[in-house]
C-alpha cells in the first residue's frame, strides 16, 4: 500500500471514486476538488483517508495557488479552523489553571519548551516554574516541593528518641494546588510518576504532547489522572489500534477532519450532523471551528 501510495503522490491530478463515509441514502455523487501543498508524510494520510471515501475526487498536489497544509498538523491552524489542535488544548488549560484562581500553579517544563514557559511567564509571573534539567531532575523536585524539609524534620525528630519507631512519608508543600507539565513522553513518563510518589493530593495537566510517543495507550499508565484536553472517543479509536506512535493515530484524525470539513463547505453539507473525528465541534458556515475539547482524566483502565 505505502508503495502504490508514493507513485500516486507523483500525479497531477488524481481521480477516484470508492465507498464509505457519505450515508448510503444519498442518491447523487458528492465532489471535491483538493490542491493541497504539504509534506509526503501528509499527502499519503490524504490518500489513504480518500481511498475510503464516496467521493469524486480531483486532487492536485502540484498547483501553482494550491493551498499550504503545514507539515506540523499539531501546532497549524488548518483550514477553517479558529487555531491549532494544540493551541485549543493551551487555551483550554489555561482557563482551568490561572484564569479561575491563581498563584497556586507549578508550571514544570523541559528545555525543548522553553518558549512556551517563556510566554506563560510573561502572562502569569507570580506562578511557580521549574525547568527539568535531565541530570538533576530528581533534586530539583525534592526542592521544589519542599520534601527535604519534610525529611530535615523526621530526622530531627527521630533523633530526639532513636529507641522510638516513628513512620513518614514525605508530604509536599501545601501552597501548591496544581501542576502543568510542558514536556515530551520521553522525559514526561519520568517525571509524572516522580511527582506524584511526592503529591498525590496534587491535580496534573498536560497538553497531548506529553503522551504523543507512546506506542499504546496502556503505556499512558505513567499519567494516571492526569488532567489533558483530548478526545476520550479518540482515545477509545486508538485503543482498538496497533499503532507505532499515538501522534500518528491523531496526525490521522486531523488530516480526516480537514478533509471532512472541506467536503462540508464544497458541498453546501451545512444542515448535516457530520462528526469530526479530533474533537466534537459544531461547523457553521463563515465561523471558524473551534474544538469543543473535554478535559479527560487519564485512565488505562479500559483500556
Amino acid at each position: 500500500m505505502k508503495f502504490s501510495l508514493t507513485l500516486i503522490l507523483f500525479s497531477l491530478i488524481f481521480f477516484i471514486t470508492s465507498c464509505a463515509t457519505v450515508p448510503a441514502e444519498k442518491n447523487y455523487q458528492l465532489k471535491l476538488n483538493l490542491n493541497p501543498s504539504t509534506s509526503i508524510q501528509n499527502k499519503e494520510i490524504i490518500l489513504e483517508t480518500l481511498l475510503k471515501s464516496n467521493l469524486q475526487l480531483s486532487l492536485s498536489f502540484e498547483d501553482e495557488n494550491s493551498y499550504l497544509l503545514q507539515d506540523d498538523l499539531f501546532n497549524s491552524n488548518l483550514r477553517y479552523f479558529c487555531n491549532s489542535f494544540l493551541d485549543d488544548q493551551r487555551d483550554i488549560l489555561e482557563l482551568a489553571l490561572f484564569k479561575r484562581s491563581s498563584n497556586n500553579t507549578l508550571i514544570v517544563y523541559t528545555e525543548e519548551f522553553e518558549e512556551s514557559a517563556s510566554i506563560l511567564k510573561k502572562k502569569y509571573p507570580n506562578e511557580l516554574y521549574l525547568k527539568i534539567n535531565k541530570d538533576t531532575y530528581e533534586k530539583d523536585i525534592i526542592e521544589i516541593l519542599n520534601i527535604d524539609l519534610s525529611i530535615e524534620l523526621f530526622s530531627e525528630i527521630k533523633n530526639l528518641d532513636k529507641n522510638i519507631e516513628v513512620m513518614h512519608s514525605p508530604r509536599s508543600r501545601k501552597d501548591i494546588l496544581k501542576i502543568y507539565f510542558i514536556s515530551n513522553y520521553d522525559i514526561g513518563k519520568t517525571i509524572v510518576p516522580l511527582f506524584r510518589s511526592y503529591s498525590s493530593d496534587i491535580d496534573f495537566y498536560a497538553t497531548s504532547t506529553i503522551f504523543h510517543d507512546a506506542n499504546n495507550i496502556k503505556k499512558l499508565i505513567d499519567f494516571e489522572n492526569t488532567y489533558i484536553p483530548f478526545s476520550e472517543n479518540l482515545i477509545k479509536n486508538i485503543s482498538e489500534k496497533d499503532v507505532t506512535f499515538i501522534k500518528e493515530e491523531i496526525q490521522k484524525s486531523l488530516i480526516s477532519d480537514f478533509l471532512t470539513v472541506e467536503n462540508i463547505y464544497q458541498n453546501n453539507l451545512f444542515s448535516q450532523n457530520i462528526d469530526l473525528v479530533s474533537s466534537n465541534s459544531k461547523i457553521r458556515k463563515n465561523n471558524c471551528i473551534k474544538r469543543d475539547l473535554k478535559l479527560w482524566e487519564v485512565s488505562t483502565v479500559s483500556y
